[in-house]
């Protein structure tokens, strides 16, 4: 019997990784990139068990660069200042692969940016957790980000067909079907699974692997429910102010696997993007929201989200702000960039007419041409706005 499935199985080339496509099909700029020897510092961002270290490795072995494997739990920098040392004079510079990359201190993290802008090693980190909210600009300035997907079925399907030719043993319909979709996309937790169900039987049942997997992974939503449609539908509850029906679907996100961090992101976007300033106090209770879920976790982060999501289910709805930004960012793409006033610059600021010495507000130019990209809706507190803005050109 072979030990350790996972690692013996695991794709010692860009032909041989499942999944992935986006990265590894023959016309992938990824893979046009490792063709030419061109990969550079790289974060690999998703779920476990998809294939962000067996990238990094092949990565290595294709450039023939030395592999350096660390774990950012329990990494030390003077480790990381050994190995470019070691390597100052080589012309391979070595690979350090950094796992669990979003759990580096500021500190940890500001001592790769030098190494990082000199070329003295490629860093690849993998994260579980989205590098744009974990990781801090000057690592993401320096950095390709890839996201990595969970496995489709069938591509799970795959490895199992290939274990199946290595390895001595049968099993039922029922048992392949279980051992695949209660994996949830996760290559690795299969493998393990299987591994350990050989120990016991060469003839894989269904009752076996119950009995060692009572239940499917959660670390996300399966298949036939998908994280995007299942998100997507909560938000268009949400917007749509049905509040029951914006439960439902956080309720089954939650018991899908989601992140209480994603579902709060979510959450705060709508708060801005669907609710605005009719109700400007949405997005404050949006982002205390994701920044007490951050904290707290599941299975009490719940009571939190379900908090959020029924105010703001209940708001009063604008996407004002949503469409002038739209709008605005349209007009720059569009036309011909207009110039700065002079009297609104340094140069021209002794002709600037400073609104406080008129009593809040005085007539003034501010654009060269009269452009109107906010429309209000009046909806709220959108109209309170608009009342405000009225009094501050037209007192009475």
């Amino acid at each position: 019997m072979i030990e350790n499935l996972a690692l013996y199985f695991r794709p010692k080339n860009i032909q041989e990784m499942c999944g992935q496509k986006h990265l590894c099909a023959k016309n992938a700029p990824f893979r046009m990139l490792l063709q030419k020897q061109s990969i550079s510092h790289s974060i690999f961002f998703g779920p476990a068990g998809v294939g962000k270290t067996t990238l990094a490795k092949i990565i290595a072995t294709q450039m023939e660069l030395p592999f350096y494997e660390m774990d950012a739990t329990n990494i030390k920098v003077e480790e990381i200042r050994k190995i470019l040392k070691t390597h100052r004079n080589s012309l391979a510079k070595p690979l350090i692969f950094i796992d669990e990359v979003h759990r580096l201190s500021k500190t940890q993290q500001e001592v790769l940016l030098i190494p990082m802008e000199k070329r003295e090693a490629i860093i690849i980190g993998a994260s579980t957790e989205n590098p744009y909210f974990t990781l801090t600009s000057g690592i993401r300035s320096r950095s390709m980000l890839f996201e990595f997907f969970p496995l489709e079925d069938s591509d799970l399907e795959e490895v199992l067909k290939r274990a199946k030719k290595e390895l001595d043993f049968s099993i039922e319909k029922e048992a392949r079907e279980y051992l695949i979709s209660s994996s949830s996309g996760d290559v690795r937790s299969m493998l393990n699974l299987l591994e350990f169900t050989l120990k016991i039987t060469s003839h894989v049942d269904l009752q076996t692997l119950k009995s060692l997997r009572p239940s499917a992974l959660k670390d996300g939503v399966s298949s036939s429910d998908t994280h995007y449609d299942l998100i997507s539908a909560m938000i268009k509850s949400v917007r749509g102010s049905d509040v029951d029906a914006g439960l439902y679907y956080l309720a089954r996100l939650i018991d899908g696997g989601e992140s209480a961090d994603f579902i709060a992101r979510r959450l705060v976007i709508l708060a801005s993007e669907d609710i605005g300033n009719a109700n400007p106090n949405a997005l404050n209770l949006a982002n205390s929201s994701l920044q007490s879920v951050s904290k707290i976790g599941f299975p009490e982060a719940r009571i939190i989200l379900s908090q959020t999501l029924i105010y703001l289910a209940c708001s009063p709805k604008s996407n004002s702000a949503y469409m002038a930004i739209n709008e605005a960012q349209k007009y720059i793409k569009e036309s011909r960039a207009l110039k700065i006033p002079k009297y609104l610059t340094k140069l021209g600021a002794k002709d600037y007419k400073y609104p406080h010495s008129f009593g809040g507000w005085v007539e003034q130019n501010y654009l060269d041409i009269d452009l109107k990209f906010y429309k209000s809706s009046r909806i709220g507190f959108e109209k309170t706005l608009d009342e405000w803005l009225e009094k501050i050109k037209y007192p009475e």
